[in-house]
């Protein structure tokens, strides 16, 4: 393994080992606390231009499972086709795998993808750092190596145009009410859980103009980096939104997108929520939820528009967790309520868009 060293913009030096691919990279570092999950997280777009930190330990334990594809096209075991984060960052990371459905290590991976993996990064001083301070750019550099790689920049950049389809797509055809799902960087498990409830999906491109398509309900799903980069969605979500009550769903950049079309303002949180365990609360009631949770970014709730309201709020930091509108059936949530990896509490979001479907 090569030596190697993680250099944040503050000048903070972290020092370890290469166990990926042998190349420089630089992006946004941020930290994700779950115990579980890797393969789904690598490959979910939203951690496109991040250098993914995972506090947990032990990393590789249980392998890397097949690529393989289900007949409507959606992969397996991955939440899309391709690993989207820049590099990952580890503690300890185990060569030796042991799971029934592994088919390789994670190393042998990320060659294969062309991403870096760094272990031997004291990975909890690393957390305290950016809980401090907050996210900051940092890049990977080589010790035999001269440091000439270029910074990156995170903010200002739409990530979300370089992971949306291109093309529209269709999934589970002909069976029944139609919901056109915006792809700002969508999970697979979100398309699945929609599909399992029976409905044709239609997949567009993120700035894709649908307000004049034929379907029964709108889907806005995630997607990387800051919200204030898609405008072309958010004015074609105004659109839709000044014409039509159909019903509507947003999770993740879903949520923030349709908060702006509401009239809300985005801020960056100091280290965002990137985890499996984050309390919520339904506002009006004393339910309580954990949810699976991916994001730098969130709504102002008191910049919404006088038509609409609070949903969910985050326990711990008292931040936006999904809003609504008060008469019509336009809803999301902050939260994956897919979970993939995480838990499945609030899997019924998806039964409530469908059933207002009808």
């Amino acid at each position: 393994m090569k030596k190697v060293t993680l250099v944040l913009s503050d000048g903070t030096k972290f020092h370890g080992k290469s166990f990926g691919y042998d190349a420089p990279v630089a992006g946004e570092v941020v930290f994700n606390t779950a115990m579980m999950g890797y393969p789904e997280s690598l490959t979910d777009p939203s951690y496109a231009g991040q250098l993914m930190t995972l506090t947990f330990p032990l990393v590789g334990n249980y392998g890397v499972p097949p690529f393989t594809f289900e007949k409507n096209g959606l992969p397996t075991f991955m939440e899309s086709d391709k690993i989207y984060a820049s590099a990952i960052i580890v503690n300890d990371y185990s060569e030796q795998y042991s799971h029934w459905n592994a088919v390789e290590n994670l190393a042998d991976w990320l060659k294969r993808e062309k991403v870096p993996g760094i272990t031997g990064i004291d990975t909890r001083e690393l957390t305290k750092v950016l809980r401090e301070h907050g996210v900051m750019m940092g890049k990977i550099i080589f010790d035999d190596e001269p440091d000439n790689i270029p910074e990156a920049n995170y903010e200002g950049v739409n990530f979300v145009d370089q992971v949306s389809c291109k093309d529209i797509i269709r999934y589970n055809e002909g069976a029944g009410k139609k919901v056109v799902l915006v792809d700002c960087g969508v999970k697979a498990n979100i398309i699945r859980c929609l599909i399992n409830r029976g409905v044709e999906v239609i997949r567009v491109p993120w700035n894709y103009d649908y307000t004049n398509m034929d379907f029964d309900g709108l889907f806005l799903a995630n997607g990387p980096g800051d919200p204030d980069m898609c405008e072309d969605a958010v004015n074609i979500i105004r659109k839709q939104i000044s014409q039509s009550r159909k019903p509507i769903c947003g999770i993740c950049m879903g949520n923030q997108l349709l908060s702006k079309a509401a009239g809300a303002t985005i801020y960056k949180l100091k280290y965002g929520h990137r985890s499996h365990n984050q309390p919520v609360r339904m506002v009006g009631t004393t339910n309580c939820y954990i949810t699976s949770q991916n994001h730098g970014y969130a709504v102002d709730a008191k910049t919404l528009g006088s038509d609409w309201e609070e949903l969910f709020v985050n326990m711990n930091d008292g931040s936006n967790e999904g809003i609504r509108h008060k008469t019509n059936p336009w809803f999301s949530s902050q939260f994956h309520p897919e979970a993939c990896s995480g838990p499945v509490d609030t899997e019924f979001m998806f039964d409530k868009f469908v059933e207002s479907l009808k």
